[in-house]
């Protein structure tokens, strides 16, 4: 999967900064798996990202827009913000 959103960027450096990653998020790819797979992710993890996607974007996310299948993977993270922007400028 290829993005060419400029969303990627700012999504991968808040992930590193959430969730304390050494590289600052460039390791982190479209396919990266998320949830299960990178063990600083967890429950309180999720809601600081939530807080920082909100604040870093100016989106508000529902609840019933939040399911863990937003964060499968990096992609699909950025597919969700995208989203979720796009719904905000309508």
């Amino acid at each position: 999967m290829s993005d060419p959103s400029p969303v990627l960027h700012r999504i991968q450096t808040l992930l590193a900064e959430t969730l304390g990653l050494p590289d600052g998020g460039r390791s982190l790819r479209p396919d990266t798996q998320l949830f299960g797979a990178i063990p600083e992710l967890d429950s309180l993890a999720v809601l600081d990202l939530l807080a920082g996607l909100e604040a870093e974007f100016g989106i508000t996310i529902d609840d019933q827009d939040f399911g863990s299948d937003i964060f499968d993977t990096v992609g699909t993270l950025v597919e969700f913000v995208d989203r979720s922007l796009v719904a905000t400028a309508s």
